[in-house]
């Protein structure tokens, strides 16, 4: 008589990601979200939305004075930046589950994702390094006279005779911007959501964008225009745009994604 094998116990499965088609209208209705997010707690929004504005302020005017120590600042901003979106994130994940909006909740909330979390700051301040050493070889290639001022950057961008200047460092910046806005337009608030690692989330965000592409592309130049809009009168419009943009990016988030089946609620405070 022979000893039948002990069954092997069952390894959980993680269940699979599923990506959903989007439509050209959806990049709006994340938008229309986001505003009625944003008017169900405006005390939260105009906390980070002051945060966002005073990004915005010392960070112009360090262009203005220091312009050598813009990249650094920039830097800091991609450190502090994701933790401040992951607040708007739960913010609106909570009201979805039909739980009271909390400050002290959305400020500390990346604090179970620490890991997840430094792994795709660090590689946003690589890329955003990447980027600005290309920059420099873009300005050595075609002011052979050294590094112009930030008032001579001005002048050169707008000056009709660089137009091939203006043209390679555009499509320059617009490589190393596709690759962020391609890493992190689902992975931050798939990590608060799933608890998933940097990897994971980078990879699936990646995914969202090559198979929805047009209505990516047409979400990315929403977010640049209105970013660019909320710059006039100082920064001022960051107030209001900042904290709609989070929140817009929590619905595309969840868009994109088949929810979880079984998803624990957020918990309560």
């Amino acid at each position: 008589m022979t000893d039948s094998p002990a069954p092997e116990s069952a390894a959980p499965r993680t269940p699979p990601l599923v990506l959903l088609p989007l439509g050209w209208k959806d990049p709006f209705r994340w938008l229309a979200k986001g505003l009625r997010d944003m008017a169900s707690a405006p005390g939260i929004a105009s906390f980070y939305g002051v945060c966002f504005w005073a990004m915005a302020l010392v960070l112009g005017w360090v262009f203005r004075s220091r312009p050598e120590y813009t990249m650094s600042l920039a830097s800091g901003c991609l450190l502090v930046g994701p933790f401040l979106a992951m607040g708007l994130y739960d913010t609106s994940r909570r009201r979805e589950a039909g739980l009271p909006p909390d400050l002290g909740q959305s400020i500390t909330c990346w604090d179970r994702h620490m890991g997840s979390m430094g792994m795709l700051v660090l590689v946003l301040i690589i890329l955003e390094l990447l980027w600005g050493r290309a920059s420099l070889v873009v300005f050595a290639v075609f002011f052979n006279t050294g590094m112009p001022s930030t008032t001579g950057v001005v002048q050169a961008v707008f000056n009709p005779e660089n137009w091939s200047f203006v043209a390679v460092y555009l499509a320059v910046g617009g490589v190393f911007a596709a690759l962020v806005f391609s890493s992190t337009v689902v992975s931050i608030p798939m990590i608060l959501d799933r608890d998933t690692d940097a990897l994971t989330a980078g990879i699936t965000s990646m995914r969202v964008v090559l198979e929805n592409p047009g209505v990516m592309l047409l979400w990315g130049l929403l977010i640049t225009g209105l970013v660019v809009f909320s710059l006039w009168a100082w920064g001022a419009g960051l107030l209001v745009v900042g904290p709609v943009l989070g929140y817009a990016s929590w619905h595309a988030y969840r868009a994109a994604l088949a929810p979880m089946p079984d998803a624990p609620p957020p918990a309560a405070s």
